[in-house]
């Protein structure tokens, strides 16, 4: 009797074991995640646009304001079509930055005819496209962080061109977001479908087709001559992607 005890639970336990086996192998099968930025240098990045200033400094990415300078980007060196993408950023309540995703520029001035029939003159070395926002600016009574700007073309797509309540979504930002703190993106795009969220929240939830595939760049807003916003900062970490394609 012990003897077929001892059988049946030998048996269970290699059911287990292989089954163990079986969802490792499933999950191994899956999208993995690649990252972007290896804590100690800036390789795989370039940047675009502007002159602010990027170092590396304690395992983060340190995007500086300067005066006098556009928008600036540090951007990948490789472009994403279908993917997930997340980080981590914290950033100087005083300052606007923002993450880009599936965008571009050009070596040269370019005029640029969209899918909705306008046509754009885009200057040259300007990182333009899907943005998602990073805001938690006060003066600006609303707090829009990870909706969705159209960098450098078509403004604001969520809340904005494809939906979304501005007044609602700035009140689940409040909720949402960690102002003087740590905050996670994730950015989903697989075709036409375009989903942000913040700290586990869906933000944007919408479809466009301009742009299939692009860079990812780290924005530091320009300031222009505003003396009390040079030298803040905005950081990012844990910088990852699935690559879905």
């Amino acid at each position: 009797m012990l003897s077929c005890r001892l059988h049946q639970c030998l048996c269970a336990l290699l059911v287990l074991v292989a089954a163990s086996h079986s969802l490792s192998a499933e999950e191994s099968s899956g999208p993995q995640w690649h990252s972007l930025f290896d804590g100690e240098t800036l390789d795989g990045w370039e940047q675009h646009s502007g002159d602010a200033k990027y170092t590396v400094e304690d395992g983060c990415i340190v995007g500086t304001s300067v005066p006098d300078t556009g928008n600036s980007f540090l951007c990948t060196t490789e472009q994403y079509g279908d993917f997930i993408f997340e980080c981590w950023w914290k950033v100087d309540p005083v300052l606007n930055s923002g993450i880009q995703f599936r965008s571009l520029f050009y070596d040269e001035d370019t005029e640029v005819t969209g899918k909705d029939g306008k046509t754009r003159k885009v200057p040259a070395d300007r990182v333009h496209g899907y943005q998602s926002e990073i805001d938690v600016e006060p003066e600006r009574n609303r707090m829009w962080s990870v909706g969705v700007y159209d960098e450098a073309r078509r403004g604001w797509l969520y809340p904005g061109i494809h939906g979304g309540d501005g007044d609602e979504f700035s009140t689940q930002g409040q909720k949402l977001t960690n102002v003087h703190g740590w905050n996670l993106t994730r950015i989903e795009c697989q075709g036409d479908s375009i989903k942000t969220y913040l700290n586990g929240e869906l933000r944007a939830d919408f479809e466009d087709d301009m742009t299939s595939k692009g860079i990812i760049a780290l924005q530091v807003h320009g300031i222009g001559n505003n003396a009390e916003k040079v030298g803040k900062q905005v950081r990012w970490r844990n910088i990852r992607i699935q690559i879905l394609d």
